[in-house]
């Protein structure tokens, strides 16, 4: 008789039903959505105001804040995925 073997092989000891610890996930996400948006607003000020040719160029402060608007999208969906989980499960 041959044995079948696992799609995945579990490592360590963790359980096979494992979750996200909400708490931190939900404190991370009021932490750094506020930083996230103040940096991306501070990014855009400051690429409009600075001169053409100046350093640093207008188009690496751009794309610093485009990063962060894309970080404080990622943490207003995690956010909002959190508070729906939270909702269901408590």
């Amino acid at each position: 008789m041959r044995t079948t073997t696992p799609r995945r092989w579990r490592s360590g000891t963790e359980p096979a039903t494992a979750r996200s610890d909400l708490k931190l996930r939900l404190l991370l996400s009021l932490a750094f959505t506020p930083l996230f948006a103040l940096g991306t607003a501070g990014f855009a000020f400051w690429a409009a105001s600075s001169p053409v040719d100046g350093a640093p160029s207008r188009g690496t402060l751009t794309g610093f804040a485009i990063a962060l608007g894309l970080l404080t999208l990622f943490a207003v969906v995690d956010l909002v995925v959190v508070i729906r989980r939270r909702r269901t499960e408590l």
